[in-house]
């Protein structure tokens, strides 16, 4: 299945060039409840989008997908579920989910309106990841690296992925035919742990969608679309490149990062 690039936006103007960039969903992120204090001290951005501008990067998109991610389950989850469904999301990704239960009251309340989308980036999650597939509706998941390192008590996030947890999740998602994506990637060449040995993971394990992160979007502004088009493009050429592999290929990038992760946490 292809891999799908998810940019993160609530810029209309922005929302416009990636579209035209070729990426193929425009992520708009709601999620702020417990973010702060969950993640204090670390290099990590809250979101501040107001539900009210979904209309905004709805009307400007047409090709790419509309993805929004939502508040984890709360008192209002309803009001706000609704609201996005009607201000036209094409995906709603739930955040912060803990057991088969959030899940199923996050599919109740979407009921068949939107794709459906389950982070797993709780360490209960990750335990209950049997039940939690279990459940009917769901469209995809995503890993979310950054929570589960922190929840795991791991000082560098892409050690979940080294350490064979990421292929641990891919296997349960493959095994029931769900699609699934995790983590993020800075420029092609770039990153703590290179853009292109994350990829190889992501072709290897089989995975559908991938972020380009705040470190991708370094440098890029609103006005330097060709900037934007170009580092797209080099990341499918890229993705095109890693998919003709082979067998060898495929396990020599797996123990490269394996190398990069172990000097970066100093083991």
């Amino acid at each position: 299945m292809e891999l799908k690039l998810m940019i993160l936006t609530a810029e209309p103007n922005f929302a416009i060039e990636a579209q035209k960039a070729g990426v193929d969903r425009i992520f708009f992120d709601l999620e702020y409840i417990n973010k702060a204090e969950r993640q204090k001290g670390r290099d990590a951005v809250l979101s501040e989008n107001n539900i009210e501008d979904i209309p905004k990067v709805r009307e400007v998109i047409s090709s790419s997908e509309l993805l929004v991610r939502t508040n984890p389950i709360h008192q209002y989850s309803k009001n706000e579920i609704d609201k996005i469904i009607d201000y036209g999301a094409d995906i709603l990704m739930l955040p912060m989910v803990f057991d088969s239960h959030d899940v199923q009251t996050f599919i109740d309340i979407v009921d068949g309106r939107a794709k459906t989308c389950i982070m797993i980036e709780t360490t209960q999650a990750l335990t209950r990841m049997d039940s939690i597939l279990k459940v009917n509706g769901i469209d995809e998941l995503f890993f979310g690296l950054n929570d589960l390192h922190i929840g795991l008590g791991l000082s560098f996030m892409f050690e979940v992925l080294s350490g064979g947890l990421v292929e641990f999740m891919a296997k349960k998602c493959n095994s029931k035919d769900i699609p699934f994506g995790f983590g993020g990637i800075a420029k092609i060449g770039k990153g703590t742990l290179p853009a292109d040995n994350i990829l190889g993971e992501h072709i290897r394990l089989g995975s559908t969608s991938v972020i380009l992160s705040r470190a991708f979007k370094e440098g890029i502004s609103e006005n330097n679309k060709l900037k934007l088009k170009n580092e797209v493009l080099k990341v499918k050429n890229r993705i095109n490149e890693i998919e003709k592999w082979g067998d060898e290929e495929y396990i020599h990038n797996k123990a490269e990062i394996e190398k990069i992760v172990n000097k970066i946490i100093g083991c």
